[in-house]
């Protein structure tokens, strides 16, 4: 039976730049989850009979609204929804099974990187057919929705068996429990030269991931360890649990520092790998060397033949407009396109459908491609492999041959995390009003050269995104980038990011933060960081 429930709105579910992020006592709230829930359904057209796919990270809470967003659902009108066993799809992994069964849209239930548990963060997404977030035309229909909401649907009916694969009856629409893990393995396979791993791991060459607790640890133990013959024990971590062991499931030198350790220790693997949350991140640490995000998706896009998948070569790049301009020199020599997005995934959807780009990267450790529309971190750590295996040369020295060829961009993330919210604003305020003045002025021996607060224009649809960061160019190439981030669920993260090219081979062997001490400290001038935050240092650096 369908019942139609009262409610009251709230006014604070606008989605951030990946979905609507709380703590999990706010979507405990009355019908916190089921308003939001609702006004996704009340903001899209010609679901009627059609299949729905919902899952998770696993995360604390993750079971619950499961139950909640299956019978609305049903209530709805939604023909199908195809479910994660265990209530468990990696974010990567359900844009695939979206895509290949061609699904209505997607609920995807995360907060990404950001730790879980009982006082901690939990999030709600909608991805659209192709896979991919939902676009701002959606979530501010959605958010304009949540604001005067007055009711809800949903069906009175006993909760679903989640940890059984089959197929059951919720009323009148079709509940299937699938494998999560299945699908997105055999894509892997279909995409890298598996055998080549193979033959690269049975020589002796050690390989260890990190799941972090989180939902990438089935997926990693199914192709690294079952389908390429790592030794058990190879994945660690693997378990999915509500809390993530307590641990921040944020694969970053600080919280992934016991991989990274491991290692560069003498005795250590030969090669390190991280994932986040929900999947769709990744760090990848060899030998001697940490690749920075950036680094990682320039090197891919310059080797990315080297992958069956990619054999003919990629189409063009696109990258979120922090990330560093490294790739831009690959996409250069190719003669490829480059586009410069901002940051949040949605916005490379229409370039990859559009086939104007095939490889895509976020430096806040996001990498992806054509083969689904999420970054997808197994994705990146499996073409690492597959480039080590082709190439017969350790992290290191490819990084390194990269850099000598291409030029290195010093790159680096400063995160302020939970600032007040008051002052950030007022730092980004204050950094507006000074956008017209800087052009000329001198901090040290840096020359501002151009100010801006990037705006993107979609080359694809004509959207145009405004506000979209702060960007402050110096004379020579070297830059530095404000921006709040729209993924914390308490105060604001400010993000500084720092970028300081260099062509000449005999300086690549600098340390990162020495290389670029000058930007830092022009960085607080310009944006009074210390002053206007009380922060003395950054929360994390990256």
């Amino acid at each position: 039976m369908i019942k139609t429930v009262s409610t009251a709105p709230y006014q604070d579910q606008k989605p951030g730049t990946s979905g609507l992020r709380k703590k999990v006592p706010v979507f405990q709230q009355e019908n916190y989850a089921e308003n939001f829930i609702q006004s996704i359904f009340d903001s899209l057209e010609g679901f009627g009979g059609k299949a729905l796919v919902i899952g998770g990270d696993g995360r604390y809470y993750n079971r619950e609204v499961i139950q909640v967003a299956l019978k609305m659902a049903a209530a709805s009108g939604f023909g199908k929804v195809m479910v994660g066993k265990g209530g468990i799809l990696s974010t990567p992994a359900a844009s695939h099974v979206i895509r290949k069964y061609g699904a209505f849209g997607g609920i995807v239930l995360s907060a990404s990187h950001n730790p879980g548990g009982p006082t901690e963060d939990f999030g709600i997404k909608y991805n659209i057919g192709n896979g991919g977030p939902a676009p701002e035309k959606i979530t501010d229909a959605i958010y304009a929705r949540t604001k005067v909401i007055d009711s809800y649907k949903i069906i009175d009916a006993a909760d679903v068996d989640l940890d059984t694969v089959g197929t059951v009856a919720l009323g009148e629409m079709t509940v299937e429990i699938i494998d999560p893990v299945k699908d997105y393995a055999d894509l892997m396979e279909s995409l890298f030269d598996f055998d080549a791993i193979r033959d690269l791991i049975g020589s002796g060459f050690r390989v260890v991931i990190d799941s972090m607790s989180a939902v990438t640890g089935p997926y990693a133990v199914e192709i690294l360890e079952k389908r390429l013959g790592a030794p058990a024990g190879s994945v660690r971590n693997a378990e999915p649990l509500p809390d993530f062991g307590h641990h921040h499931p944020d694969p970053n030198l600080v919280h992934a520092k016991e991989l990274y350790d491991d290692v560069m220790s003498p005795d250590g693997p030969d090669f390190g790998a991280a994932s986040d949350g929900d999947g769709d991140r990744n760090m990848v640490v060899g030998k001697g060397m940490f690749v920075t995000p950036s680094d990682s998706l320039a090197v891919i896009a310059a080797n990315a033949t080297c992958a069956p998948g990619y054999k003919e070569g990629i189409a063009g790049i696109a990258r979120s407009m922090p990330t560093s301009a490294a790739a831009d020199r690959v996409a250069e020599k190719l003669g490829i396109g480059m586009y410069e997005t901002p940051t949040g995934w949605k916005f490379f959807g229409n370039l990859l459908d559009a086939g104007k780009a095939t490889v895509c990267g976020e430096e806040s450790f996001g990498t992806g491609s054509n083969h689904v529309r999420e970054k997808d971190g197994l994705w990146a750590v499996l073409f690492w492999l597959n480039i080590v295996a082709a190439k017969k040369k350790t992290v290191k020295e490819i990084v390194e041959a990269h850099w000598a060829e291409y030029g290195r961009n010093y790159y680096s993330r400063h995160d302020y995390e939970e600032v007040d919210t008051d002052a950030a604003n007022g730092l980004v305020a204050n950094l507006r009003d000074k956008l017209a003045t800087l052009p000329g002025q001198s901090f040290g021996a840096l020359t501002v050269e151009s100010a801006d607060d990037f705006a993107y224009n979609d080359p694809v649809d004509g959207s145009v995104s405004k506000n979209q960061g702060i960007r402050v160019l110096f004379k020579g190439g070297s830059r530095v980038v404000f921006r709040l981030s729209g993924t914390g669920t308490s105060g604001a993260t400010l993000r500084v990011y720092v970028e300081r090219y260099e062509p000449d081979v005999s300086r690549h062997g600098i340390e990162t933060q020495e290389a670029l001490a000058d930007l830092i400290a022009a960085a607080d001038a310009i944006a009074e960081i210390k002053a206007r935050t009380g922060r003395n240092a950054p929360t994390v650096i990256t």
